[in-house]
């Protein structure tokens, strides 16, 4: 069976952050996940996380974000459509990330978008 461990992840911290829990354990770790938390430590979505390779497991710190989902399904964008996908999926215009898995790797929109490439895109937060 298949599980997708970005949106298990994103719904288990999206779950705690409205019960107001500051911890969330996540049993099920990919690499994807884990580029997925670096970038939104960086943007301050999560203040940190804590891998535990014994347990396989990862315990995050929530930090300030609002809203956070991974998009399905995963659309295939080229540079001049991210603006699309940015209006549809974010609620302003300077709030949020739109992450998009691209061939230099997991990047937010704006760094895509500086870059020149396109990719996939695989969630957003704010």
């Amino acid at each position: 069976m298949a599980q997708d461990t970005v949106a298990d992840a994103m719904n288990m911290m999206r779950n705690a952050k409205k019960a107001r829990k500051e911890i969330v354990r996540i049993k099920l770790v990919s690499n994807l996940l884990i580029e997925v938390l670096k970038i939104m430590k960086r943007e301050n979505a999560i203040k940190k996380y804590k891998i535990d390779a014994k347990d396989r497991s990862v315990e995050v710190t929530l930090g300030d974000f609002i809203e956070c989902k991974v998009i399905k399904p995963r659309f295939m964008v080229k540079v001049g459509e991210i603006e699309r996908y940015k209006r549809r999926y974010l609620p302003a215009r300077d709030m949020g990330t739109v992450l998009i898995s691209t061939s230099k790797g997991l990047m937010t929109h704006d760094e895509a978008v500086e870059v020149g490439l396109g990719g996939s895109l695989i969630a957003f937060f704010y």
